[in-house]
C-alpha cells in the first residue's frame, strides 16, 4: 500500500481558525508520524486573519504556549492553513517532549513518544505530582479540540 501524500510536512507553520469567528492561531509542525498522528508547537499570538510566514519569524520553540499531539484532519480537509516551510528548519529544535499523565487511581506517568508512531506510546515512567504538572498533557486531540483550546486560551489573554 502506497503511503498517503500529505499537504503538509514537518517544519510547516500552520494557522488554525479559531471558534465564533475570533481570528486565527498559528502553531508549527514539529513531527508527523505519516499515519495521521501530529506533533505541534502552538504560540499565543492572535491573528485577524490569516497570517504569511513573514508574521511569524522569529518565533521560536521556547515561545509556544502549548506543544499538542493531534490529529491531522484540520490540515488534510484544509480547514487549517498551511503557510509555508520554516525558516531555517531543523527538527532538533524543536524536540517531541515528555507530556504528563494522571490516572484516575492518582498515578502520574512521563509519556515518552517516537517520532514514528505519535499516537501510541513508546515508554512510561513514573514520576512526582510535580513533574507531571510541569509538562504538557497527555492527550491525542482532533482538530476541533485543538480549535477549542486556543480559542479558550488566546481569548482569556485578549481579555473577551
Amino acid at each position: 500500500m502506497m503511503p498517503r501524500r500529505l499537504p503538509y510536512s514537518d517544519g510547516d507553520w500552520i494557522a488554525v481558525p479559531l471558534r465564533e469567528g475570533r481570528g486565527f492561531a498559528v502553531g508549527l509542525v514539529a513531527r508527523h508520524d505519516g499515519r495521521g498522528g501530529v506533533l505541534g508547537y502552538f504560540f499565543s499570538v492572535l491573528f485577524s486573519d490569516v497570517p504569511t510566514l513573514d508574521d511569524v519569524v522569529g518565533l521560536g520553540p521556547s515561545d509556544a504556549l502549548r506543544v499538542i499531539r493531534f490529529g491531522d484532519l484540520g490540515l488534510v480537509k484544509k480547514r487549517w492553513a498551511i503557510l509555508g516551510k520554516a525558516k531555517n528548519w531543523r527538527q532538533e529544535d524543536w524536540p517531541i517532549p515528555a507530556f504528563g499523565r494522571r490516572e484516575p487511581t492518582g498515578r502520574v506517568f512521563r509519556v515518552i513518544y517516537s517520532a514514528d508512531d505519535l499516537r501510541g506510546s513508546s515508554r512510561e515512567e513514573p514520576i512526582s505530582d510535580e513533574e507531571c504538572d510541569r509538562l504538557p498533557r497527555d492527550a491525542l486531540s482532533g482538530a476541533g479540540a485543538v480549535e477549542l483550546v486556543l480559542t479558550d486560551i488566546l481569548a482569556s489573554e485578549s481579555g473577551e
